[in-house]
């Protein structure tokens, strides 16, 4: 059963890679959507 398991395990991981050297994905467009503004945190009492 061992030997059956580390089989498998060997051809899964023999299988990573096979197409080729990782390709970095091309960037995305710029979206043109702008977030601003502000936020503010605090505490306030009046006594």
């Amino acid at each position: 059963m061992i030997i059956r398991l580390s089989l498998l395990a060997v051809m899964a991981l023999s299988a990573c890679g096979v197409d080729g050297s990782p390709v970095r994905p091309a960037q995305k467009a710029e979206s043109g959507v702008t977030i601003s503004g502000d936020a503010r945190v605090g505490v306030s009492a009046q006594l």
